[in-house]
């Protein structure tokens, strides 16, 4: 969500002089399934809700009626318009808020003083990122993806200009699935990586890209043409991207390589989380258990919360000990996440790490892949792949297991 910002003393019709922005997720936006991450879309149409630019304010008072039947629209409507509703107003209340800071700011110090020190941040950033540059060496690395999709990049040093170039040439093409990851995806991947080895306090900016020549291929699984399903390629295909990055720049071996999408939920209520797992070691440090990482930063739903508004019990929530793979330095372990439903639901589930483990580097062992298994209430077991669209009934339980992270160095050998 994007405001503009006019100074204290510009005139009516006036250019903004800058913009506050705000980005959130959404319980649901519509599409093929509750929570709006279903495994198996095949076009963006079936992933939600899709607007270019919409007003949410017109004139300063909220359009909801408008928005009301846009929302109710199209083939695969969003199923709880009115909570939808709620979390867009809170994204205005936050841009407001920063809105105010920033004018109240420019009336203090002028326009002029303002963008001086913003151009003075981004510069500042882009100096760290080339200090990170200055001790790096060219590398290049290749991940294997679950549907035999691979990243392949390269990363070249050019110690003179003191840049680097970043090319993911031989990456495999667009699929027709969901893995594919929009160029805006791929670009935060990198600046992220970059951003992780500076070593001083600086904000996140466009700066710390200025140092940087990315290279991404027109139609690869990282710059897909539309109309092309991507909503895996935002949660997982990013995640096996900040691997590759990482192994390429020597620095970490591979963390679980996933987020481990769970959503669930009915015509009347949704529910989407991300499970943690294991990080991946370095040359002087072992890997995290049981943490979100790279890609993602989000939180678990209480137990207590999630039992009280969902039919659904969290019967054990665990280390997965033993998941992180051996190395001088060990990868961190994942978890074991056992869920049992109290009525009927939808469960969607879009996970990677299943089949292809998260590598070590440098002689380190790899971290054991996820698992997902349905156990129905009669006491059946159903293997799940890392991709499941399934429906539940009261007394059916359901594991998740999380990757590890990958061991870097060969391990020490028992005297």
């Amino acid at each position: 969500m994007i405001t503009p910002v006019f100074s204290p003393d510009s005139e009516a019709g006036s250019d903004p002089a800058f913009y506050v922005a705000c980005r959130g997720h959404h319980a649901d936006v519509g599409g093929i399934s509750p929570g709006s991450m279903p495994p198996f879309s095949r076009s963006i149409e079936e992933e939600g809700l899709r607007l270019a630019n919409v007003p949410l304010l017109v004139g300063g008072r909220f359009a909801e009626a408008d928005w009301r039947a846009r929302l109710a629209a199209g083939p695969h409507p969003v199923r709880n318009p009115s909570q939808l509703l709620a979390d867009l107003q809170a994204q205005v209340a936050a841009n407001r808020l920063g809105v105010e800071e920033l004018q109240r700011w420019i009336a203090r110090e002028g326009e002029s003083e303002v963008r001086t020190w913003m151009a003075r941040v981004q510069a500042n950033a882009a100096e760290a990122v080339r200090e990170v540059i200055d001790g790096l060496r060219d590398g290049e690395h290749s991940v294997e993806l679950d549907d035999g999709s691979r990243i392949v990049v390269s990363v070249r040093i050019d110690r003179a200009a003191r840049r680097a170039r970043v090319d993911f040439s031989g990456t495999s093409p667009q699929q027709s699935g969901n893995m594919n990851a929009p160029l805006a995806i791929t670009k935060a991947v990198v600046l992220y990586a970059f951003r992780c080895l500076v070593g001083r306090p600086i904000p996140l900016n466009a700066g710390c890209f200025e140092p940087i020549d990315l290279v991404v291929p027109q139609g690869c699984l990282l710059r897909p043409e539309p109309p092309a399903a991507v909503v895996a390629g935002n949660v997982e295909t990013s995640q096996a991207v900040a691997n590759a990055l990482f192994g390429a720049l020597g620095v970490m071996a591979a963390a679980q390589g996933t987020m481990n999408n769970l959503s669930f939920g009915d015509e009347r209520r949704q529910y989407y989380e991300t499970i943690c797992g294991g990080t991946g070691a370095g040359p002087t440090f072992a890997g995290a258990d049981a943490v979100q990482s790279h890609m993602t930063n989000s939180r678990l739903t209480d137990p207590e919360i999630l039992e009280d508004r969902f039919p659904v019990v969290v019967e054990r929530f665990a280390l997965r000990r033993g998941s992180g793979g051996r190395g001088r330095h060990s990868g961190g372990n994942g978890v074991e996440r056992w869920l049992r439903f109290e009525a009927p639901l939808s469960v969607s589930l879009l996970t990677g790490s299943r089949r292809v483990p998260p590598f070590g580097l440098a002689g380190g062992e790899s971290g054991q892949p996820g698992e997902n298994r349905l156990v129905r209430a009669d006491g059946s077991e159903v293997p799940l792949p890392g991709c499941a669209a399934l429906e539940v009934e009261p007394g059916d339980r359901l594991l998740i297991a999380t990757p590890g992270g990958g061991g870097y160095g060969a391990p020490e050998q028992p005297r």
